[in-house]
């Protein structure tokens, strides 16, 4: 009577459960499936006590593990076997499968075939990774507290990055190019940084803002961002001609990087939170990547002093940040170790002279507010690539201002330097009315 029972209550469970259930003879010859497997698989009744399990699965490429974990189960007869597998079925539908294998020596042999539909799991899991991070992801699936609120003081390095000129070269592109081309740009650096072992903590319109040394430790953190902030300049500057033959203007980035002990963990309440990264440091990086123009990358002195790595820098400036209280001590890097920039940051520049200087008014640009004031001054050199500008005015500029030219109320530049008696400017934003004014200065040789 107990057997009876037991029987029935077994019959009960595996007709009843989501889990596949297989049992073969020791040969792989079929002797039972439950409703589940008959459903995965596609196998009728019919094939009860006439096919061997891995008979039944198409012979496609990707389900070759599948059928060579059957096979190697068949002809070892060890104890378990475990693996993790694609499955293409008839209909081409792929899925993610956990195979659990048991030999049992009782009764002839057989074996116990039992397998999770872990598909759904894998879809979650890689959506989850793809509105955070992989290492976000990893973090809070796979570690104690994983996905609990609060924070810890921890070292460590922040990369801003920025396009120049982003909104006035996004009012020419429709939405639909305006999307494709940022998509591609984020694709192509969000690969880079995560080579370099950074966690991408969000996307800030146009920036991009990036932790290395968290959630996972990271001794080198300091060294990888700045390592990652010339590949990624590197990678940018190579893919300018991808947005030359779209018909898009070419981006430019700029780089800031500080480090320092900051808050790290989650933020939030329990309906909703994020992996967040707060403090000083942050702020800090924020600012500093303000400075940059295009192609530059700009480091903190508290970065610097972290890395054992040789670096190769341009120049180095010490300046006043608004509210610091004291100077902060910047360096405009070209390279670290055997990673160097290939585009034309810090080089000297060949200037044209233009025949009949060119007038132009501007205003003075503090944050996001632009001044009422107008100032004059006149152009009388451009960069042989027309990126940057010697300007004369009465006006004193320092450097790091960034102006507005009236006469393009979408073009800002930045001062970047002093050359005899003229300021250095370079253009951050080059929209096509301003291109073609540009182009048609009357330079010299």
């Amino acid at each position: 009577m107990d057997n009876v029972l037991n029987d029935h209550i077994l019959s009960y469970v595996f007709n009843n459960m989501d889990d596949a259930v297989c049992i073969t003879q020791k040969s792989g010859i079929l002797q039972y499936l439950n409703p589940s497997a008959e459903n995965l698989f596609g196998i009728s009744a019919d094939s009860i006590g006439k096919d061997r399990i891995w008979e039944k699965i198409p012979f496609v490429k990707r389900n070759d593990s599948l059928i060579q974990l059957f096979l190697d189960a068949i002809t070892e007869k060890t104890e378990t076997q475990k693996a993790l597998v694609d499955y293409v079925n008839n209909s081409k539908k792929t899925y993610k499968l956990w195979v659990n294998i048991t030999y049992a020596e009782e009764n002839d042999g057989c074996f116990v075939i039992v397998i999770n539909d872990l598909t759904q799991l894998f879809k979650v899991n890689a959506a989850f990774e793809r509105y955070t991070s992989p290492r976000i992801a990893d973090y809070v699936l796979n570690t104690p507290k994983g996905d609990k609120k609060g924070g810890q003081l921890k070292e460590i390095t922040v990369l801003m990055s920025d396009l120049r000129g982003f909104t006035a070269m996004s009012s020419d592109m429709t939405p639909e190019e305006l999307i494709k081309a940022l998509n591609h740009y984020f694709e192509k650096m969000v690969t880079v940084i995560e080579r370099y072992g950074g966690t991408v903590i969000e996307f800030l319109g146009d920036g991009i803002f990036v932790v290395f040394g968290a959630p996972m430790d990271d001794p080198e953190h300091a060294a990888h961002a700045v390592a990652c902030a010339v590949e990624m300049q590197n990678v940018n500057a190579a893919d300018h001609e991808w947005y030359a033959q779209r018909g898009f203007q070419e981006f430019e980035m700029g780089i800031g990087i500080n480090s320092g002990n900051a808050i790290v963990g989650n933020i939030g309440s329990n309906q909703k939170m994020k992996y967040g990264v707060m403090g000083y440091p942050v702020n800090l990086a924020g600012r500093i990547e303000s400075l940059t123009i295009g192609g530059q990358i700009i480091v903190s002195e508290n970065t610097v002093s972290l890395i054992n790595e040789e670096l190769q820098i341009n120049s180095k400036s010490n300046i006043m940040l608004k509210g610091a209280g004291e100077y902060l001590t910047i360096y405009d890097i070209n390279g670290i170790g055997k990673y160097r920039l290939s585009n034309t940051s810090g080089q000297m520049f060949l200037w044209r002279k233009i025949s009949l200087p060119k007038e132009l008014s501007f205003r003075y640009v503090d944050g996001k507010v632009i001044s009422e004031n107008v100032h004059s001054g006149k152009i009388i050199a451009v960069s042989e690539d027309r990126h940057f500008a010697l300007l004369t005015t009465a006006h004193r500029l320092k450097k790091n201002n960034n102006i507005v030219l009236h006469e393009f109320s979408d073009v800002y530049a930045k001062v970047i330097g002093v050359e005899e008696d003229a300021y250095i400017i370079s253009f951050t934003a080059r929209t096509e009315g301003f291109q073609k004014w540009i182009d048609n200065l009357q330079v010299t040789e």
